[in-house]
């Protein structure tokens, strides 16, 4: 029998004390899998912190993965409930580097509280997730008793940041491990704190390396400087064709006027969310939400230059870059790499040695949003938040869900989660609104109620 709401908002309530203990205790490993920083241990002792915490909700058939790209994934069920749905819940546990640790206000890999928030590497994307789903599954069981109203099959990534695919590959090869009538993706979050989102798309990425070379060894400027070609500027002239005049996305053959049918994105609100500074204008046009969610967006996320500190008058022999390209729903990731790559090409200046290499990509996602998993979405979150759910894209990437969406077509895939704009995932100051997780459990206590009692009705 199902229980009154109150109750679970009561159970969810006095679980918190115990989320935020073990929140603290899951962002004090930090769990980044890239292998150049040498924390394999640390990975694996976050993954066996979540599979105790799976075993210890009575999750049967808890186990490490060894997934092809060298991580390992987290996998834990309960089933056994005959005439339910069977929901799986995802999250993952790697983290993003910490960056410049200086710039933090307190340690990145300790959790802290102030102002009211939880702040740490990982407090919301996506450790506050993995806290959302125990949360929920603790409440629901707190108070309505052992049984779960779903079957359940979890699975916790631990390479999701890193994106090079091993839970994909894991899941193609294994296709049978993580099939479910409704799939819970717990790695996004609200369009705005207080206000229930499910995230209805999610742009592809690919990115690229372009590495330029002009002469056999770096000269002085003052000797050679005004003859002989710089392969950093060459380099610069290449990277700032990227873009229009208005800093939108200008990539020859990649359409970028699409426009975002959802909710719209204020562009006051905008500024605040990425905090841009008093007077520097946004880059793009149109919509914000066009910007984010409809259109392509490239960004250099690295650069190999000299550092101002130790630079010599020099003329660069040699520069690298890494790009990266957002590919919106309804654009090939194969054609927008395409496009990028002879952009570059083209755009190379003075007959330059360039060398673009293909690094990996992840399609674009688009939910259907019409059925039972939906609408029992929007019912539990309308009683956790009292106001009404809103659809919403996002400009990042997960790329599993194409692969799930592959694997079970019949399935539906949620995406919601802890990570508001306020959160500043993948920057300094990370930081979690424990309000935001206590409703965000409830929330999905309530679906997994609500959608079991559409199942059978």
């Amino acid at each position: 029998m199902t229980q009154p709401s109150s109750d679970l908002a009561t159970a969810v309530r006095a679980l918190m004390p115990r989320a935020h203990d073990e929140l603290a205790e899951l962002v004090a490993f930090p769990s980044i899998a890239d292998p150049e920083l040498g924390l394999e241990q640390e990975c694996q002792a976050a993954a066996h912190w979540v599979a105790e915490a799976l075993r210890a909700e009575g999750l049967t058939g808890v186990r490490l993965i060894d997934t092809p790209d060298g991580t390992q994934s987290v996998y834990g069920e309960l089933t056994g409930v005959p005439g339910a749905p069977t929901v799986l819940l995802y999250s993952h546990y790697d983290v993003q580097p910490s960056l410049d640790e200086n710039a933090w206000t307190t340690p990145p890999f300790q959790l802290t509280e102030r102002d009211g928030r939880w702040y740490g590497r990982g407090a919301a994307d996506c450790k506050g997730n993995i806290l959302m789903h125990l949360t929920a599954l603790r409440a629901l069981r707190a108070s309505g008793g052992p049984q779960l109203p779903v079957n359940l099959k979890v699975i916790v990534e631990g390479s999701e940041e890193q994106g090079t695919g091993g839970m994909e590959q894991y899941a193609l090869a294994h296709p049978d491990l993580l099939t479910a009538d409704a799939i819970v993706i717990g790695d996004v979050g609200n369009f705005a704190a207080g206000l229930p989102t499910a995230t209805a798309s999610l742009r592809g990425i690919t990115e690229v390396s372009v590495e330029v070379r002009t002469l056999a060894g770096n000269l002085h400027s003052g000797a050679f400087g005004g003859a002989a070609p710089d392969a950093l500027a060459a380099l610069l002239k290449i990277l700032a064709s990227l873009y229009d005049e208005h800093g939108a996305t200008a990539i020859d053959g990649l359409p970028a006027d699409q426009s975002w049918p959802g909710v719209s994105y204020p562009e006051d609100r905008f500024r605040a969310d990425a905090q841009v500074l008093e007077g520097v204008q946004l880059v793009g046009t149109g919509d914000v939400a066009d910007r984010l969610w409809a259109r392509p967006a490239v960004t250099v996320v690295g650069i190999d230059v000299p550092s101002v500190i130790g630079s010599t008058s020099s003329v660069q022999a040699a520069a690298k870059a890494k790009v990266s390209l957002r590919v919106p729903p309804g654009m090939s990731t194969g054609t927008a790499q395409d496009a990028l790559v002879a952009h570059l090409e083209q755009a190379a200046p003075w007959q330059v040695q360039l060398t673009v290499t293909r690094l990996h990509s992840g399609s674009p996602f688009l939910a259907e949003t019409s059925g039972p998993a939906y609408e029992a979405l929007g019912e539990a979150m309308r009683e956790a938040y009292g106001v009404d759910m809103v659809v919403a894209g996002e400009g990042g990437s997960i790329p599993l869900c194409n692969t799930l969406r592959t694997l079970y077509p019949q399935a539906e895939i949620v995406l919601i989660g802890v990570e508001e704009p306020t959160t500043q995932i993948h920057a300094v100051n990370e930081s979690l609104d424990p309000q935001e997780l206590e409703r965000m459990a409830l929330s999905e206590a309530l679906f997994l109620q609500r959608y079991a009692q559409a199942w059978q009705g």
